[in-house]
């Protein structure tokens, strides 16, 4: 590893963040030290980039981040199982290596598997990212009582990002495109080979000029700056189905933002909140509404005209009614 600064505090987040949130703090960084958005200071971006990847490159394998919260940056270090005494791991922890047990069947594969996740391939394979999806969007949209039992069509309109139409998402200006990363071949991700003890160990890591995609852009594209992607203000129509209560949420598929190397794109939820009525309130379908009535409506009966969602009903007050009494209309609720 090249760097013996503390990989949480190089994303900036605390030792037990979740794989989401270790996942979100790569990209903001990621993107903030991206080269291309430090004209002036190329060189200390590609070193940050660089101190990134190798963050993020083991924080985000589950075998490699448990390695490194035991051991720190000696369960990477070269000469790794010379025994505890060398700052390495001592293999007679692990089954088929101890003391002058050597290798059993297997032994060197769940080792190299504890550390670099099970992701061996041939030197000829390549890594880079296949189709990521787009990041679903929430939408926070006030209707009223009525809306919320009748039910609606809506228009909203929703920022979101999508494949800069420009350069189709391929982040190069027109007329150039993409070209292989020197420094990986194109493949994503850099090998390092270290020699044990035991044998030799392939390591492999996301390639720092690329960031695993394998092609840099030496002409950016002059709208979205080479990122791809571009924040567009996009109309979409939402139908909000009859009797749905307050907190319901609706997902519109494909209305969140565009994905990445071919990937789809997210989903749009749009979640509902129902404004209180001046005379209406809910409980499960059923519709309430308070009434107040005279003293002589309540000892001699009536009949009165009582709002609805549907309009006024006529409704009969029996004689000698107490306060407090509930009567039903029916099918006059959602």
């Amino acid at each position: 590893m090249a760097t013996t600064k503390d990989y949480y505090e190089i994303l900036g987040v605390k030792k037990d963040a979740t794989d989401a949130e270790i996942k979100r703090a790569y990209k903001k960084m990621i993107l903030k030290y991206h080269p291309d958005r430090n004209p002036d200071n190329k060189e200390m971006a590609r070193e940050k980039s660089k101190e990134i990847n190798e963050a993020y490159d083991v924080l985000k394998d589950p075998q490699k981040k448990a390695a490194y919260d035991q051991y720190g940056h000696a369960a990477f270090q070269n000469g790794m199982g010379a025994g505890a005494g060398a700052g390495g791991f001592d293999f007679s922890d692990f089954g088929g290596f101890g003391r002058g047990g050597g290798f059993s069947s297997g032994g060197f594969d769940d080792v190299f598997d504890m550390f670099f996740g099970n992701r061996r391939q041939s030197s000829s394979g390549s890594a880079r990212p296949g189709p990521e999806r787009g990041s679903d969007l929430r939408y926070d949209l006030e209707i009223t009582f009525e809306e919320a039992a009748f039910g609606k069509e809506a228009e909203l309109e929703v920022p979101r990002h999508e494949n800069c139409p420009d350069c189709n998402g391929t982040g190069a200006k027109k007329g150039s495109k993409p070209e292989e990363c020197p420094d990986c071949k194109g493949r994503g991700q850099i090998e390092t080979a270290q020699t044990t003890p035991f044998g030799r160990i392939v390591s492999r890591r996301t390639c720092n000029r690329c960031h695993g995609t394998g092609e840099i852009i030496k002409n950016p594209c002059n709208t979205c700056h080479g990122s791809g992607k571009q924040k567009i203000k996009r109309r979409i129509k939402v139908s909000i189905p009859k009797g749905v209560g307050d907190g319901s949420r609706v997902r519109i598929a494909g209305g969140g933002e565009a994905g990445s190397h071919g990937g789809e794109n997210g989903d749009l939820y749009v979640y509902l909140r129902v404004a209180p009525h001046k005379l209406f309130t809910r409980r499960g379908n059923d519709v309430i509404i308070e009434m107040p009535i005279s003293f002589v409506q309540a000892t001699l009966g009536d009949t009165v005209k009582v709002p609805t969602i549907d309009g006024q009903v006529e409704m009969t007050i029996p004689e000698g009614i107490q306060n407090g009494k509930v009567l039903r209309i029916k099918e006059k609720g959602i």
